[in-house]
């Protein structure tokens, strides 16, 4: 049975910033959650199927809605592909 891009996402959500985990366990592989120089946020890199992505904690200081969400005590995670 195959794993849904959706579920490996909200497992990393959850495990990061949901248990504090110090790393994330997907399908019998192990990533390290490590934190931004800069702003001390949470990011992980991991791999789906042929797919490099990155799971950053959102920065609850910028002027985005989900920036809003975070200030508010949400946890909140981007996730990138590309950079993007």
């Amino acid at each position: 049975m195959s794993t849904s891009l959706e579920s490996v996402l909200v497992s990393v959500w959850q495990q990061s910033l949901i248990d504090k985990k110090r790393s994330v366990d997907l399908n019998g592989e192990t990533y390290a959650v490590r934190q931004t120089s800069k702003s001390k946020l949470k990011q992980i890199d991991f791999r789906f199927e042929d797919r490099d992505l990155r799971g950053l904690e959102q920065n609850p200081n910028t002027k985005s809605r989900w920036a809003t969400l975070a200030r508010e005590g949400k946890k909140v995670m981007q996730f990138l592909e590309h950079g993007a």
